[in-house]
């Protein structure tokens, strides 16, 4: 199904050029509450796991869980996307996410890991539509500008991604002196950024990029004659390959981010470290996700796709090899490995979602984007599963070292896709 909003008149169709710094404003300002948001549970749910469990083992649950639940939140949001816009699907998926933060709270207040683990499904919700958002700022941008925009939306989230894992102690704090466990702190934040992202998006997200960009292609299409190729058409003829490339290209890219980063603060807990530091290795790390957005937007739309994708496959290798070499005590080595880790993912997140965007028509782009966005998220959830496993098993250099070389899977694919065009 399609959302085929009248279109009337030409006249009342809002002007795209003048529609698009709006929305870009609006995702912005829904991105720094919903960073926060995300970034509060990253920190925390490991330790939260792990202390009502007593096991290291599945201590890479919670970032399982929540990564699934992603999965199905990205059906949600995608098929409600594709029938009502992209308004009623994103705030959609973050108030699931601001009611699954506040079932973690009831959770650790209970101690009850089987309302834990159901409440961090959930919480996943806001963690898809935090991804989602990245499309619906490339929806009305021109085919030359569109991985900037995609960065715009994205860079967005680092100031609340930033802060989010260093109030992990201020909030814990705040939690205590409302007679709740200290680890449930950062989850009353990630609640009330989640609610207020819906809320932003319900008021201003207007008009809806995805309905004013079907709006405008039918208006062309009316205006074109019979058997001529429209710009969607030609941007559409790789079609397939271009798919599976792209989301190639973040799968591969999701999984290894999400099974080191996973571990990350657990193997600082057993060598010594407090949560302040590694909420602070965990911030430096998400600002490292999405600071570089600018960058490797204007990177991806000036050298291309494939180069950058590449890029995203070294990058990864280097941050495995530096955190399985880093001491555990050292806590710069490991935050430059996490930053190295996040760069990694954001060269591939942002050409791989450029490579998305070109080669899917709007006719099914938000489902289709959606579909992807299952994949990606099925790969975190394997990569925090597989994590705790592997590091009870072996070690934490051991899983570091496999993420990096896993990583470099990326080249043949990207090398083959060049040859073929």
């Amino acid at each position: 199904m399609t959302n085929t909003a009248p279109t009337g008149t030409t006249a009342a169709i809002p002007d795209p050029a003048q529609a698009q710094p709006r929305i870009l404003r609006v995702l912005v300002a829904s991105q720094i509450l919903s960073g926060a948001g995300l970034a509060a549970g990253v920190t925390v749910g490991a330790l939260l796991a792990q202390d009502m469990l007593g096991s290291t083992s599945l201590a890479g649950l919670p970032s399982a869980l929540f990564t699934a639940g992603s999965a199905l939140a990205a059906i949600a949001v995608g098929r409600i996307s594709q029938v009502r816009g992209r308004r009623p699907g994103l705030a959609a998926g973050y108030l699931t996410g601001a009611v699954g933060s506040a079932g973690v709270i009831t959770a650790a207040v209970l101690d009850n890991p089987v309302l834990l683990f159901i409440a961090l499904f959930v919480y996943g919700a806001g963690t898809a539509t935090n991804l989602q958002a990245r499309y619906a700022g490339a929806d009305l941008a021109a085919p030359g500008h569109r991985a900037r925009a995609v960065s715009t939306v994205l860079v967005a989230t680092t100031l609340g991604g930033v802060a989010g894992p260093n109030l992990a102690a201020p909030t814990g704090t705040f939690a205590e002196h409302l007679g709740l466990p200290d680890l449930a702190g950062p989850f009353i934040l990630s609640g009330a950024a989640y609610a207020l992202a819906a809320l932003v998006l319900a008021l201003w997200l207007r008009p809806d990029p995805l309905v004013l960009a079907r709006t405008l292609a039918e208006t062309k299409e009316t205006g074109t004659a019979a058997g001529t190729p429209t710009a969607d058409d030609a941007d559409t003829r790789e079609g397939r390959g271009g798919v599976v490339l792209g989301a190639l290209v973040m799968v591969l890219t999701q999984l290894v981010m999400v099974a080191i980063m996973t571990m990350t603060p657990v193997h600082m807990h057993d060598h010594g470290h407090g949560t302040a530091a590694s909420g602070l290795v965990i911030a430096i790390h998400i600002g490292a996700m999405y600071l570089p957005s600018p960058l490797t937007g204007w990177l991806v739309d000036r050298y291309g796709r494939m180069k950058t994708a590449a890029a995203s496959g070294i990058t990864l290798l280097a941050a495995g090899i530096l955190a399985a070499a880093a001491p555990g005590d050292s806590v710069a080595l490991l935050a430059l490995a996490l930053a190295l880790l996040g760069l990694g993912w954001n060269f591939g997140l942002v050409a791989g979602t450029a490579i998305i965007t070109d080669t899917v028509p709007l006719a099914t782009r938000a489902k289709t984007q959606g579909l992807v966005d299952v994949s990606i998220a099925i790969a975190g959830a394997t990569g925090g599963m597989a994590s705790g496993i592997m590091v009870a098993a072996t070690s934490y250099p051991a899983l570091a070292l496999t993420g990096g070389i896993l990583s470099l899977a990326l080249l043949p694919a990207v090398a083959a896709t060049a040859y073929r065009r």
